[in-house]
């Protein structure tokens, strides 16, 4: 799911699928999306939704179909992940592709072995966050940004059962990032034969 590139062959026109951006393209896709959706529909300022912190997160593009309809932002912490900036074009509101998006991120982020996901929900968003199990803070610390009024928001989870740890096979740890299950290329280099380029350089040096 998060790492395999949508088909050129028209899928089901309802299909929702998920992955992981990839590459520039990839984070064009996703701001123009978030443009359409917080820009363009809630007015928020430029420099306030495009905050500094894209090049220092995971992000996840919904599509429908063929068409790129949603996306979510991750970014992670000492003991929890952040789950944030999930914006669904308006024509595809009616599809479940924002819960899509969001269960993959849960997924993801158990398998990265965290255990807490928090959350700034919009106060009207409440409701929608509790559908995964997530509760108000309680620390009753009133948020306000871009003008609207947030809720803090924690998911208590569970490490999935192949979380990554470091007693994993050390070829998955260097695998692309949400790609562990199927071998990368630097799995095929492990079947040359070690030659350490690097050391008649540095006989030669000497």
């Amino acid at each position: 799911m998060h790492g395999t590139r949508i088909p050129l062959a028209k899928p089901d026109s309802r299909a929702i699928t998920i992955r992981l951006a990839r590459d520039p393209g990839d984070l064009m896709l996703v701001t123009a999306i978030r443009s359409a959706v917080y820009l363009a529909e809630q007015d928020c300022p430029f420099e306030e939704e495009f905050d500094g912190n894209d090049m220092v997160a995971a992000h996840f593009i919904g599509y429908v179909g063929n068409e790129p309809a949603g996306c979510l932002r991750v970014r992670f912490f000492g003991d929890f992940a952040k789950v944030e900036r999930l914006a669904v074009r308006h024509q595809y509101r009616r599809s479940r592709v924002s819960f899509k998006l969001v269960q993959a991120s849960v997924d993801y982020v158990k398998r990265k072995g965290f255990r807490k996901i928090y959350g700034q929900a919009q106060d009207r968003l409440v409701d929608f966050w509790a559908h995964f199990g997530a509760k108000p803070l309680g620390h009753n610390r009133k948020i306000t940004f871009s003008d609207f009024s947030y809720t803090e928001m924690l998911l208590e989870i569970e490490p999935g059962p192949d979380a990554i740890t470091l007693d994993s096979d050390p070829y998955v740890i260097i695998r692309p990032e949400g790609d562990w299950d199927r071998p990368g290329v630097l799995d095929a280099s492990a079947g040359r034969a070690v030659s350490s380029p690097l050391r008649d350089l540095a006989v030669a040096d000497r």
